[in-house]
């Protein structure tokens, strides 16, 4: 199922994957466990038992489901769309096969009317699979940072295909400082939100966007975040900030070859 996106950074979210499972502690109030529970409850059959309650909240039980048909949705779609790869699971997550992985990125490639933006946690994993996968200019790659202990994944990321690479520093549990940005294209950076969320300053957010700023690299701020996000709004230093890459201006219709 794809769907037109709350998300202020894209325009429709596309899962042919559910299901995840924690891995590191931006995980630990992800709204797709909550959200999973909630399909669930509404009989969608790709949620069912990918979630368990455990300690009063849901969490991923690690069950992924593989959706193929999903896979020829985007082609029905004629007009061009930026779309989110999986928001409901990591499509590199250690139970999801490469060939499944290869008919996502072929849907890709023969839809190239769309922009995908393929978001992941499992860098090291995104990285070594990387050489397998075709990395057409309508496919950027980025990867998530919480904190300064998994700065080494932008490293992973710098060392793939992708012609447009991005980072994910939400939720933004602590600084980033001295980031290396060489070829890093666009930055988002969020607090948390929803039950538990954990607080964010403003001298995290001012810091990502200084550095970006120096870099050359697009800045999007995404949102204060909080139990709730719409009061505490997006809004930085008096403007909101909704940079993105340059390639968004134009749509990329050739195709390149897939590497052996």
């Amino acid at each position: 199922m794809a769907t037109n996106s709350p998300i202020e950074w894209t325009e429709a979210t596309w899962n042919p994957v559910a299901g995840c499972t924690v891995l590191s502690p931006g995980c630990t109030n992800c709204y797709a466990m909550r959200l999973a529970s909630r399909l669930e409850a509404m009989g969608q059959p790709k949620y069912t038992g990918i979630t368990r309650k455990t300690g009063g909240r849901w969490k991923w039980n690690g069950k992924i489901t593989l959706d193929d048909a999903t896979l020829a949705l985007p082609a029905k779609w004629k007009t061009g769309r930026t779309i989110f790869v999986n928001s409901m699971s990591d499509l590199f997550h250690e139970k999801v096969p490469l060939d499944f992985i290869a008919k996502v990125f072929k849907t890709m490639v023969d839809t190239p009317q769309h922009t995908y933006q393929v978001l992941t946690k499992r860098a090291e994993r995104c990285e070594e699979l990387a050489p397998h996968l075709p990395w057409p200019k309508n496919v950027w790659m980025g990867v998530s940072v919480e904190s300064a202990d998994y700065l080494p994944r932008i490293e992973n990321l710098r060392r793939t295909p992708a012609m447009i690479k991005f980072l994910s520093l939400e939720p933004l549990l602590g600084p980033l400082e001295g980031m290396n940005l060489k070829g890093v294209d666009w930055a988002i950076a969020g607090g948390e939100s929803g039950p538990g969320a954990r607080p964010m300053p403003i001298e995290w957010v001012r810091s990502i966007r200084d550095q970006c700023t120096r870099a050359g690299v697009a800045f999007h701020f995404k949102q204060w975040g909080g139990v709730n996000k719409k009061r505490t709004g997006r809004t930085l230093d008096g403007r909101t900030w909704d940079e993105l890459p340059k390639v968004k201006a134009r749509r990329v219709r050739e195709q390149p070859e897939a590497r052996a």
